[in-house]
C-alpha cells in the first residue's frame, strides 16, 4: 500500500435535543479502482423520524446517481421527485452537498441550498466559482455545480444549517454563527494543530455549534462532514508467531525502522521479537490495575503498543463491529489498540499461522476463534465501517 495520498471522509452529528435520530444523513464510498471519493450530507426538512427518512433517501439517491455520472440536473430532478411530499409546508424537501472526488483527475461539489461548502488548502479558503443550475420541473429550488482540483493537503468541509445558524438571536450571534464564524474557528483549529484528523475536526466544529445556542442545547439537528487529502497514516499489526520458526529473525525485522505506528499483538508473538531484535519486554506495575479483565500492555523500545493477543484482538473487534468502540470503558490494551485502529489510514496486518496449542484448551470461552477468522473480520469491519485501508499478510 503505497498511495502518496489517504482521503479520509467522516462526519460528526448531534441530533435535535429530544430526537432520537438525527434529521440529516451522510453517506461515503470509496471507488479504488477510479482513484474516486464520494461523499454526501443531506438535511432533511424540518427533524426526526420523518426529517432522518427524507435525508436518507435524498443520499442513497445521489450516492447513486453520481457514482453512474448521470446528469446533475436530472439527477435532482429526480431526487426531488420521489422524495414525498411534506403536509404542512406542500413540499419535498431535503438539501444536499455532494463532494465527487478524483484524485488527479476531475472533481465537482455540487449543492442545493445546504451552506457553501468550505475548501481550505494551507488554512487558506480556497474561492469556489459555482454555476447556477435552475431544475425544468422545479424551478424554485437553487443547484449550484462547481469544478475543483484537489491537491494532497486539502480539506473540504460541508455541514446542515444547525451549524450556521447556531446561536441565532444570542447577543454573540444575532444572525447566528455563520460560515464566516465557522470558518474561523476551523481555521482557529487547524493553526493549533496543522494535523487534525478529519474525525477531529467534525466533532470540534458541531460541539463548537452547539455551545453557541443558548443553554448548549441542539435547537436543530447539527451535522459537520470533513474530508481530508494527506499522506496516509501507517499502522503495522503482527500478531502470531511464524509457521516456520526459521523465519523469526524476517519477522521481526518487520517492526524495525517501519514508517509508521507498530503493535505487537501475543505473548508469543512479543517473545520473538524482544529476542530477535534484542530488546527486553518491560511491564509497567501501575498499568496492571487497570486490565479491565484482560491483560495490560507491556511495553518493548521502539514499538508503539504491545499487548496478549486472541483474548484482547476478540475484545476489540466485537467492539467496534457494534458501533462506536470508545462509547463505554475498556480495558486498557483494547482502548488503546481501538485508538490507534482509528488514528490510522493504512493498515497492514502480518499474522503468524503456528498455531498456538494454548488456544486449544476447552476451558477458555467459547468464542474464542482463531487468529485467521478474527484477522479476517477485523478487516471487513475497518475496511466498510472505519473506511480504512486494509492488508493482511499470513506469515
Amino acid at each position: 500500500m503505497q498511495n502518496d495520498v489517504f482521503v479520509e471522509m467522516e462526519c460528526c452529528q448531534l441530533n435535535h435535543t429530544g430526537e432520537a435520530v438525527c434529521g440529516d444523513d451522510f453517506l461515503f464510498e470509496r471507488i479504488e479502482s477510479e482513484n474516486r471519493h464520494l461523499a454526501v450530507l443531506s438535511d432533511g426538512l424540518g427533524s426526526g423520524i420523518k426529517a432522518n427518512l427524507l435525508a436518507a433517501m435524498t443520499t442513497t439517491m445521489a450516492l447513486r446517481f453520481i457514482r453512474s455520472n448521470m446528469e446533475v440536473l436530472l439527477s435532482a430532478e429526480t431526487i426531488m421527485d420521489t422524495l414525498p411530499v411534506c403536509e404542512v409546508r406542500k413540499i419535498s424537501y431535503a438539501t444536499f452537498t455532494i463532494l465527487d472526488l478524483q484524485i488527479g483527475g476531475k472533481s465537482r461539489i455540487i449543492e442545493m441550498e445546504n451552506p457553501p461548502c468550505i475548501h481550505l488548502r494551507n488554512n487558506h479558503d480556497l474561492a469556489i466559482e459555482r454555476q447556477n443550475l435552475v431544475p425544468v420541473r422545479w424551478k424554485q429550488r437553487k443547484i449550484q455545480l462547481a469544478d475543483i482540483h484537489v491537491i494532497t493537503g486539502d480539506r473540504l468541509l460541508a455541514f446542515s444549517d444547525g451549524v450556521t445558524q447556531a446561536g441565532m438571536g444570542q447577543a454573540d450571534y444575532r444572525f447566528g454563527w455563520r460560515r464566516e464564524g465557522v470558518l474561523a474557528f476551523i481555521q482557529e483549529q487547524i493553526g493549533a494543530n496543522p494535523d487534525i484528523s478529519a474525525r477531529e475536526l467534525s466533532c470540534a466544529v458541531v460541539h463548537k455549534a452547539r455551545s453557541c445556542n443558548k443553554n448548549g442545547v441542539c435547537i436543530d439537528d447539527i451535522s459537520c462532514m470533513t474530508v481530508y487529502l494527506r499522506k496516509p497514516r501507517k499502522l503495522r499489526l503482527l500478531t502470531g508467531p511464524p509457521f516456520h520458526s526459521e523465519s523469526d529473525g524476517i519477522y521481526a525485522e518487520l517492526v524495525r525502522n517501519f514508517d509508521g505506528k507498530t503493535i505487537v499483538c501475543g505473548g508469543t508473538t512479543a517473545k520473538i521479537i524482544s529476542r530477535e531484535l534484542k530488546r527486553s519486554i518491560d511491564i509497567d506495575i501501575k498499568s496492571v490495575g487497570l486490565g479491565g479483565g484482560l491483560p495490560p500492555p507491556s511495553q518493548i523500545w521502539g514499538i508503539d503498543l504491545v499487548t496478549e493477543g486472541i483474548l484482547t484482538l476478540t475484545d476489540v473487534i466485537q467492539r467496534i463491529e457494534q458501533g462506536d468502540a470508545l462509547a463505554s470503558p475498556l480495558p486498557l490494551a483494547s482502548h488503546k489498540m481501538v485508538e490507534f485502529f482509528r488514528n490510522s489510514d493504512e493498515i497492514e496486518i502480518i499474522a503468524g499461522t503456528k498455531v498456538n496449542e494454548a488456544h486449544q484448551d476447552p476451558h477458555l470461552p467459547v468464542d474464542l476463534e482463531i487468529r485467521r477468522n478474527i484477522v479476517k473480520r477485523l478487516k471487513t469491519v475497518l475496511e466498510d465501517k472505519y473506511r480504512k485501508r486494509v492488508s493482511v499478510q499470513y506469515f
